[in-house]
């Protein structure tokens, strides 16, 4: 791991500081998240339906996809400082659209747009393996999102009492204000650790098929696409849930909201404190089981008792507890196979993911009614734990052969 004393604070010749970095990866989360609770008055708002309104989510979730694809390999042609300044100032104008659309068109077309302050995850993550070795750097990634998962915590909730006391326009206001900090805090502290530019978009391209014939990156893409898949079926019902099933108001489902972030907490924390001794395939394996085992204890709640509110929020802690140890390690393990395209893995593995969410999200709150109640979502979470299983399992047999052969 570098010297931590060659990284200083506010200083645009060294790599960003942790701070830096956990502020670049939790605006996104925090953009993604925060109005959710207010859905149903947006739906109103606009004068549309709550499926209308909930393609602030899902669309927002595939634009993420298609930026990610593009923000990768810009930052290992350009560099990862140029591409994140950019980016968080288009997020900043788009929010200022957000703000003041009055056709639900503009407004939507305005938080898709919102979408691309994923470049703040994608190349933060970059900026990571540019400087430290995968082991290290699933335990930096450990550390680096157990502080981002914060904001995801409280945001729904600052949402939900915003939207009470200001209305849901607020969200924005503050999603905006959060944009020109994080802009102003990269520009005055993220020096560029790309250090092996290619020298043009084509040479880029053509290494593209390097990356894409490893099997063990599929498998650490698979094995995130599913494990995230299970929290993005969470956010596509989850609003659902706790307004139609458990009648939450705004503000009590926005605290609700945030239950899986404190299990991501816990499951970061572990991450940055084992992955170095214990590798990273021992820790995504470990996080599925974890997971998989607390959403089998939630559908027997369902089955055998009373559905309540906190038999559901408080299963899903182990959701989130699960994904913080298999997210971190699964990004490194991508980032590794080939490391002189850890902006281009990075970005690629992303739109995987965040594609893979955005339909799992989508098919999600498509199929849930009142009378279906939360049980289809739950089925829908257990079967993403069960494949993520499925998928590094396989990782761990390839690294096998890959050392028997070496």
């Amino acid at each position: 791991m570098i010297n931590s004393l060659a990284i200083k604070f506010l200083d645009r010749s060294t790599p960003p500081s942790i701070f830096t970095i956990i502020c670049l990866s939790a605006v996104g989360a925090l953009a993604m998240n925060m109005h959710l609770p207010s859905l149903p008055a947006m739906a109103n708002t606009f004068n549309v339906s709550y499926s209308a309104a909930t393609l602030t989510v899902t669309l927002f979730l595939a634009m993420n996809a298609v930026f990610q694809f593009i923000v990768g390999p810009l930052s290992d042609r350009f560099g990862r400082r140029p591409i994140v300044l950019i980016c968080m100032a288009i997020f900043c104008v788009s929010s200022v659209g957000c703000i003041f659309s009055t056709k639900f068109e503009i407004f939507l077309f305005c938080r898709l747009i919102q979408a691309i302050v994923v470049a703040g995850l994608v190349l933060s993550r970059a900026a990571i393996r540019d400087v430290y070795n995968q082991d290290q750097a699933a335990s930096v990634l450990g550390y680096a999102t157990m502080g981002m998962a914060i904001l995801p915590l409280i945001g729904p909730a600052v949402g939900g009492n915003l939207e009470v006391y200001f209305g849901w326009v607020a969200s924005f206001w503050v999603l905006l204000g959060v944009g020109i900090f994080v802009f102003t805090l990269a520009y005055l502290d993220m020096g560029e650790t790309n250090k092996q530019k290619s020298s043009s978009m084509a040479m880029q391209f053509r290494a593209y098929p390097e990356l894409l014939r490893s099997r063990r990156f599929w498998g650490y893409c698979i094995t995130a696409t599913f494990s995230a898949g299970a929290y993005f079926a969470y956010l596509g019902g989850a609003a659902f849930a706790g307004r139609e099933i458990f009648n939450l108001s705004p503000g009590i489902l926005g605290f609700y909201l945030g239950a899986p972030a404190v299990g991501y907490i816990a499951g970061n924390g572990l991450s940055g404190r084992f992955s170095v001794g214990l590798g990273i395939n021992r820790m995504i394996l470990t996080g599925t089981i974890i997971t998989a085992v607390g959403m089998t204890f939630c559908i027997l709640l369902f089955l055998f008792t009373i559905p309540i509110p906190l038999s559901f929020f408080g299963c899903v802690c182990f959701m989130g507890l699960g994904n913080g140890m298999v997210l971190p390690n699964a990004t490194a393990g991508m980032m590794s196979v080939r490391p002189h395209l850890a902006g281009s893995a990075s970005g690629i593995g992303g739109t995987i993911n965040t594609a893979g969410g955005a339909t799992i999200a989508t098919a999600t709150g498509v199929i849930l009614t009142p009378s279906t109640g939360i049980l289809p979502l739950l089925l829908i979470m257990f079967a993403c734990t069960i494949m993520s299983i499925i998928s590094i399992l396989y990782v761990v047999r390839r690294a096998k052969e890959i050392d028997f052969a070496g």
